[in-house]
């Protein structure tokens, strides 16, 4: 199937780009990566009047480190460039993990992670990771920049809380106050298959003690789940076996799978909390080689 006739533009600055998108209105859509709206484009299940392509926008292709270890990620940064990080390698373990999985390789060369943030998809694998470690995204509008953490970003299946004129420019992770560690694992039918079940786990620690965690769940329910009380029963404890268990259970009991040809709601749900304690077990021996 062919898309419906639509007006492209390719702007050369920020500015530009938000004004176009004010004059389109709720019927203009913004192109990065393109791999979630041209697909969805192909099959009419998106149909804008108006495809802002900011791909010639200069200065948005970067991922760095602020001097206090701030991570920020422009919103034309690809999964590729997320996959062959040395920063991401020896700084953001849990991000580190992920980006091999993100889709396949020809996605990863195109694709965003700030557009898999904004496209909202249950089964999207960075939503979980920047959520588990308490990331947000950086808006920019007419009305200036606002900051939005990335548990309050997604509103529902394939929704967000960004306004028709606003463009996601950035996604941020804050720097760790402690020994960083985690993970990303995800069960797929096939290599590029969405998420059977996804888990995402940060954990910082200091001395023996977890000093900040996040767990956050993939394709288990109708938006990215954050585990918050799996996530706080590791807190100011160290990672010993009972408290992995703990935290792998509460995270089971607040994913809200459904069963469906790739499994039953009870199998997803022991995937969920085979991946945590798999992860934290690792992060365990992390934290002891750190000490």
């Amino acid at each position: 199937m062919y898309p419906s006739r639509f007006r492209y533009e390719a702007p050369h600055s920020l500015g530009e780009a938000i004004d176009l998108l004010r004059m389109g209105g709720d019927y203009a859509k913004v192109l990065a990566g393109g791999q979630s709206l041209v697909p969805l484009m192909k099959l009419r299940f998106a149909s804008p009047e108006l495809v802002v392509d900011i791909n010639n926008v200069p200065g948005l292709d970067y991922h760095r480190a602020d001097p206090d270890g701030t991570l920020r990620i422009g919103a034309l940064c690809r999964h590729a460039d997320l996959e062959r990080s040395a920063l991401l390698a020896s700084t953001q373990p849990t991000m580190a993990a992920a980006a091999p999985l993100i889709a396949d390789p020809i996605v990863r060369n195109r694709g965003t992670l700030v557009g898999s943030l904004c496209h909202a998809d249950p089964q999207g694998d960075w939503a979980s990771v920047v959520m588990a470690l308490g990331g947000s995204v950086v808006a920019q509008g007419p009305r200036g920049r606002r900051t939005i953490r990335a548990a309050d970003f997604v509103t529902g299946p394939f929704q967000n809380v960004l306004e028709p004129d606003e463009i996601a420019i950035e996604a941020v992770i804050p720097a760790a106050k402690g020994i960083r560690s985690g993970g990303y694992l995800k069960l797929e039918r096939r290599v590029g298959d969405f998420a059977t079940a996804g888990v995402a786990v940060a954990v910082e620690t200091l001395g023996e003690n977890v000093i900040r965690a996040g767990i956050a769940l993939t394709g288990v329910g109708g938006s990215t789940i954050e585990a918050t009380a799996a996530a706080a029963a590791l807190v100011g404890k160290p990672l010993s076996a009972q408290i992995i268990e703990q935290a792998a259970g509460l995270a089971a009991e607040v994913a809200r799978p459904r069963s469906d040809h790739r499994g039953s709601a009870e199998f997803k749900r022991h995937i969920v909390r085979t991946f945590v304690e798999r992860i934290l077990t690792r992060a365990d021996a992390t934290a002891e080689r750190a000490a």
